[in-house]
């Protein structure tokens, strides 16, 4: 007999926008991809409070160093971290984040993956991990354009936004500009 748990973490299926986030239109922020969201492991992530993680891919080395302390300090407090995870920075922040045991969305830029890396293999079954992908298992690739669609989704999801670093005029700052109008939370490092 296979339990609600097991399909909750083991299934793949697809829900529409409309299940996923009930109160974006309270929110005041542009509505989800009109295609159905892919998703593998514990839907149930989507009502927590949640902080999406994005960083431009080139950043000061002070911003990795201080990135790693966020992710623990978020690690710690058992906060649900969104994000990509594709940069090298993001990979390194979900390393540290996948060593607790509070909730990670994986929100991909491709299609869902067949295999899981082990970390996350652990992750799911924990039911401590969503994966998310608003494309077809057929788009294997990330592109530039598949990064950006993604990147807005992560915004939408998360409850607050958190911007390690922004490259002037990259795509990260275009999209902060976009998702300013939402009145979400949007924060930073300090700087001197």
């Amino acid at each position: 007999m296979t339990t609600n748990r097991d399909q909750n973490r083991r299934g793949e299926a697809f829900f529409s926008p409309d299940e996923l986030r009930q109160d974006l239109v309270a929110k005041n922020a542009s509505p989800l991809p009109r295609n159905n969201l892919h998703y593998i492991g514990n839907k149930q992530i989507l009502e927590q409070y949640k902080i999406a993680f994005l960083c431009s891919r080139k950043c000061p080395a002070d911003i990795i160093l201080k990135s790693y302390d966020w992710a623990i300090e978020q690690r710690e407090k058992g906060i649900c971290v969104v994000s990509g995870f594709h940069s090298k920075i993001e990979k390194d922040v979900l390393h540290y984040l996948l060593k607790g045991n509070q909730s990670i969305i994986l929100v991909l830029a491709r299609g869902l993956k067949k295999r899981l890396e082990p970390a996350l293999q652990k992750a799911l079954d924990k039911n401590s991990l969503l994966l998310i992908s608003q494309f077809d298992k057929d788009v294997k690739r990330v592109t530039r354009e598949t990064a950006n669609q993604r990147n807005r989704l992560m915004g939408e999801l998360a409850d607050e936004i958190f911007v390690a670093y922004s490259t002037q005029g990259g795509n990260i700052e275009k999209l902060i500009t976009d998702i300013s109008h939402t009145g979400k939370t949007i924060s930073s490092f300090k700087t001197r």
